[in-house]
């Protein structure tokens, strides 16, 4: 077995670019509503970025918790017990079907966000319509989400890649007809609700042929899916999930809402600050797939290897991705810079839009070195079983630097005019990252020292 960085990275990347390639895939709903309905209005673009918001935040949370399922099952993978393996997606069906009441729930009735907000009724009218699409469309992400994590973790990304491109190719056209209207259908505009309501259908239709795909392809036969029916919760497995899931999901939450909360934070500013907010940050969310890919393949690695006892295999992989994904996130980040103009442009073609986005592309691109760092680093720890320090480590950096920090700045606690507005809140989360990525790259350090040394 190869020792060496290329050696790794031979054994990462069939594993990193599925996984990029669906997330990309994934992204293009965002990106394809943020381009038709920046082209729509800017009060639907200012909906979109706090609805946006909103639900990344409900949802990514919940994610988190479900995402546990992918280290667990990956360490069992390695040692070779598929049944438990296949009991524990089975668990995670469940676990994702009861957060989706409360996930729900809180994008039907948004008040919270609103309030934190503060936008123009005009503007919350139409975050209402968006979320309440949303709403509904939550629990097929979320039932989508342990189908992702279970194939991740048993090397099969190609299989989630597929339904994810294929998602892509229906939510395109969707979204075209519903956002601005298609009269020979008697499609009215929607605007930012139309974008929800392509959403629902679209993840509906990916769980309904993940099911078919679980139920069919031999492939699953010696996980035991179905063999016994779904099975009722069970308490011993659902607490594992759970005990991992639980500080994941907060530390991934943390992370979203200190970004997310910019958008709501900056909506205070006007409708043209927060719609140029809304370009920096699909952009920011474009980049982030890359180190993402490559994290979920290093993790994966790492905790099959954990599996089989290859303790020393495994620390390598994980120090290996971390340098792979540096050195790729230095070549995204220049280009992102070079061509921050051409950029903006693809996005809007308003004057006020561009004048207001274009000055956030150069924090953009830093603030992508401290992002890739910190996402390798986490996945890593968590193949490790490590997920609660990170959250301490996140809440300080993100929360006290990034979003603190980033609202002194912006709303002029400092005499730092050139910091004020979306910018001072981007200068505060760049500076963030590169905080937590320094802390989560020691404890990995130290958790790797520990685990070669024993």
């Amino acid at each position: 077995m190869s020792t060496s960085l290329v050696g790794s990275a031979r054994r990462i990347f069939p594993l990193a670019w599925p996984v990029f390639v669906g997330q990309v895939a994934v992204l293009g709903f965002g990106t394809i509503d943020t381009v038709l309905v920046a082209r729509h209005s800017e009060v639907d673009l200012a909906a979109l970025a706090v609805g946006g918001a909103a639900y990344v935040t409900v949802f990514i949370g919940l994610m988190g918790v479900i995402m546990a399922i992918a280290p667990i099952v990956g360490r069992l993978q390695g040692a070779g017990r598929l049944r438990e393996a296949g009991l524990q997606m089975q668990q995670g069906i469940w676990l994702a079907l009861t957060l989706s009441v409360l996930g729900s729930s809180l994008l039907a009735w948004p008040q919270p966000f609103l309030a934190l907000a503060r936008p123009a009724a005009d503007v919350a009218a139409k975050v209402h319509a968006y979320l309440g699409a949303l709403a509904f469309a939550l629990p097929a992400s979320l039932l989508f989400t342990v189908y992702r994590g279970f194939n991740t973790a048993v090397s099969r990304p190609k299989a989630v890649m597929a339904l994810q491109l294929a998602g892509l190719a229906v939510k395109v056209p969707l979204s075209i007809a519903l956002v601005g209207g298609y009269s020979p259908l008697g499609l009215p505009a929607l605007g930012v609700a139309g974008c929800g309501i392509a959403t629902a259908i679209v993840m509906w239709v990916q769980v309904l042929v993940a099911l078919i795909t679980l139920t069919y392809d031999r492939f699953y036969a010696p996980y035991e899916l179905w063999t016994h029916g779904i099975g009722r919760p069970r308490q011993d497995l659902l607490s594992a999930q759970l005990k991992l899931g639980i500080p994941m999901g907060t530390s991934i939450l943390i992370e979203v809402t200190g970004f997310t909360f910019m958008a709501i934070f900056i909506s205070r500013l006007g409708a043209t600050p927060v719609a140029g907010h809304q370009i920096a940050a699909n952009l920011v969310g474009l980049l982030f797939m890359l180190p993402l890919g490559l994290a979920n393949g290093t993790s994966t690695l790492v905790a099959q290897r954990i599996g089989a006892g290859d303790h020393e295999d495994a620390c390598r992989l994980g120090w290996h991705g971390l340098r792979i994904g540096l050195m790729l996130a230095v070549f995204a980040s220049m280009l992102v810079f070079t061509l921050r103009g051409s950029i903006v442009r693809l996005y809007a073609q308003d004057p006020v839009i561009i004048g207001a986005a274009l000055p956030l592309l150069g924090w953009v691109a830093l603030f992508h070195l401290g992002d890739a760092a910190q996402c390798v680093a986490s996945f890593v720890l968590r193949a490790w079983h490590i997920a609660t320090l990170p959250v301490v480590i996140y809440a300080l950096a993100l929360w006290g630097v990034g979003l603190g920090g980033g609202y002194a700045l912006a709303f002029g606690a400092f005499d730092l005019p050139a910091a004020r507005g979306a910018r001072g809140f981007w200068m505060a989360s760049t500076a963030s990252l590169f905080i937590a990525a320094s802390g989560l790259i020691a404890l990995l350090a130290w958790v790797m020292t520990r685990k070669r040394d024993g």
